[in-house]
């Protein structure tokens, strides 16, 4: 049984494909953990080649919708760690890069190339890395990749500076949307690149899993929230919960085919014109902030929305529940981990949300789009020829 209903029933309602990955989730993150720790070797050699042979090298995160989301994510945390005169970080999706490539490559900057993609068969996620040979000098590459046919795994082979990096072969989506292939790209990216040592990213994942794993218990307390009355959906975060607020939007958008309307902003930004949105069929979730300073513009957020008393309900994910009154708070208590691992538990409330929203709004997940004009992987695109 998943979500209360049995095999067969999700399979009639269209979404037992999307319920199963996502519920595969925490054991896809321990076979991820597991293939980093077999080449932890090989990506260490690789990335300290580049380190010792350059000043200054230029990091890109990118991908196409929510492979991009995951470069927004992790940028936050991998900023604040590294020294950003010698690494530099980036995220931009390969969408932004085919339509304006001058704008992001440039021909004398050392740059390493990380390419996130389910597929691995997105012509944007293609033309992407051809652009980069051709505009780029000294030009690194990490292929971080669900699909060992895709098109840029295939690439990466026989490519001394190419890392592939291949998923385990679960995380490749066959649902619509994309659930454990995002979580399981995110993560082997944030343990390639982290600089804490092995054991404490051991320590780390088995937390997230744990508290992955409860919040996948709590559908009953998700399918409550579901059943209320509401049309609309804002999710906020700050750091990595902005580009995560990104994500979970996208999976309602996705899974109810434009059926609920979505947003997603920084609780500050959310002031500026954004909280026009609400009124009284609207849910605000608020990814909360282990950061103390952080969390003091979360409650300040949290208690204003509550407080005009317009919102359907508002739900704040956080690490500690601080008895706010009118809010729902989803208590996610775990002292291992900062912000940027509570990402997962947090993502799987949103991807529950979503598929469940799906339902009631008798969509069928593991297929959304009823009209066929949006597919799995994109078409219809033409990338046109660059010239330098």
């Amino acid at each position: 049984m998943m979500l209360n209903y049995s095999k067969e029933q999700l399979a009639d309602l269209g979404a037992e494909i999307t319920t199963r990955e996502i519920h595969q989730q925490p054991q896809v993150w321990q076979a991820a953990f597991d293939a980093y720790r077999a080449h932890q070797t090989k990506i260490e050699a690789f990335i300290d080649s580049i380190d010792g042979k350059y000043d200054y090298v230029k990091v890109i995160f990118t991908g196409a919708g929510t492979s991009a989301y995951v470069g927004d994510t992790l940028i936050p945390y991998l900023r604040s760690i590294y020294d950003e005169r010698k690494w530099n970080f980036n995220s931009i999706a390969t969408t932004d890069i085919v339509a304006n490539p001058l704008n992001h490559l440039r021909k004398h900057v050392p740059t390493v190339l990380v390419s996130f993609a389910r597929s691995g068969n997105s012509p944007e996620s293609v033309a992407t890395v051809d652009l980069a040979k051709q505009l780029v000098d000294e030009l690194y590459q990490v292929t971080i990749t669900c699909a060992a046919e895709g098109k840029l795994a295939q690439q990466a082979h026989g490519d001394e500076r190419n890392l592939l990096l291949l998923q385990p072969s679960p995380s490749n989506d066959a649902g619509f949307a994309m659930t454990s292939s995002f979580t399981s790209m995110m993560l082997t990216a944030l343990l390639v690149f982290d600089k804490s040592e092995l054991a404490v990213k051991e320590e780390k994942v088995a937390s997230l899993i744990a508290l992955s794993q409860q919040t996948l218990d709590r559908v009953d307390e998700i399918q409550n929230l579901v059943n209320l009355d509401f049309n609309r959906v804002i999710y906020l975060g700050a750091g990595p919960f902005f580009g995560l607020a990104h994500e979970a939007q996208l999976k309602i958008l996705e899974l109810t085919a434009g059926q609920v309307a979505t947003m997603y902003e920084s609780p500050v930004g959310f002031r500026h014109g954004p909280k026009s949105l609400v009124n009284e069929q609207t849910i605000v979730l608020v990814f909360g902030s282990t950061d103390p300073y952080t969390k003091q513009y979360d409650l300040d957020l949290v208690r204003e929305v509550a407080g005009d008393e317009i919102a359907r309900e508002v739900i704040l994910l956080t690490d500690k529940a601080e008895g706010l009154a009118q809010v729902e708070e989803v208590e996610m208590e775990s002292k291992l981990l900062d912000d940027v691992y509570r990402t997962f538990p947090y993502i799987i409330y949103g991807q529950l949300f979503a598929l469940l929203t799906s339902l009631k709004v008798k969509n069928r997940p593991d297929t959304p789009s009823p009209t066929g004009t949006v597919n799995r992987v994109v078409q219809g695109v033409v990338i046109h020829p660059f010239a330098k």
